[in-house]
């Protein structure tokens, strides 16, 4: 397109697909099968490879690797994705993989989410909206991560694990299992913490709402019967709260991972 402004030493190939108003800069390359939304910005040494759609206005920083090969010793080359939406901020030195066959040969990455310096999305992840990923998170591959979260500087999160919607993940931890909707993990190994009261009360949740969620989170993590049991009871109690039956939807879902605890006391 005649608006779009591309530096003399960055390299895009033939068949790459370019929207308006893109910026490409200097030493960076954009490989043959990629689409570039419009006001997409390439800052410079970027690298965009594989079959890899980045939506408009996404702007992508220095020594950046998006789109290559994903780190998986089973992947022989089959055709993958990576998709990428509207409105992203992906810092220096972030890397993100296409899907494998083995995942479903896809991986996407929401709308309006920012990836600070070196972190990681994995092959096969499902990332939602508004997401932040501080410096040198790593996500490993099949995860799913719900929107608004955020997770702490050099965080990791192991293969096929959930991140629940408006949870928290802090700096540093080491995530083995689930993490439900609006929940906080700390550690390492992480446990469950409490709440996101914090990300709450920033988005704009009601204090009666949250209140209720405190409540219902108490009741889920009692010591008396099982979870399942709980998870019945709690929706009993609270059948009307729409945050509160996100979680219970996401514990019946289930997944190759169990569910994050808190910590019981005297454990280390």
């Amino acid at each position: 397109m005649a608006d779009n402004k591309i530096h003399p030493t960055a390299i895009v190939e033939a068949g790459a697909k370019l929207g308006s108003g893109i910026s490409i800069g200097p030493y960076c390359t954009v490989g043959p099968e990629v689409t570039l939304g419009d006001g997409v910005e390439l800052v410079s040494h970027a690298v965009v490879a594989g079959t890899t759609t980045i939506g408009a206005r996404t702007r992508i920083f220095p020594f950046a690797s998006i789109g290559h090969q994903p780190q998986d010793l089973k992947y022989k080359g089959e055709q993958a994705t990576l998709l990428i939406g509207s409105d992203c901020i992906i810092r220096e030195g972030v890397t993100m993989n296409p899907g494998t066959e083995g995942g479903g040969s896809k991986t996407v990455v929401g709308n309006g989410c920012a990836f600070l310096a070196n972190s990681h999305v994995g092959h096969d992840c499902i990332v939602g909206n508004s997401v932040i990923f501080s410096n040198n998170v790593m996500l490993a591959g099949h995860c799913n991560v719900g929107d608004f979260v955020i997770i702490g500087g050099g965080a990791a999160v192991i293969q096929f694990a959930r991140v629940g919607a408006h949870a928290f993940v802090g700096g540093m931890s080491g995530l083995e299992n689930d993490l439900i909707p609006y929940g906080m993990a700390l550690g390492n190994r992480a446990h469950l913490s409490g709440l996101n009261i914090v990300g709450l009360q920033r988005r704009g949740f009601p204090r009666d709402k949250i209140h209720d969620l405190r409540r219902a989170y108490r009741a889920l993590f009692a010591a008396e019967g099982t979870l399942m049991e709980r998870v019945e009871d709690v929706a009993n109690e609270f059948r009307d709260n729409a945050a509160v039956n996100e979680i219970l939807e996401f514990i019946r879902a289930g997944g190759k991972r169990s569910i994050c605890t808190p910590r019981e006391a005297g454990e280390a």
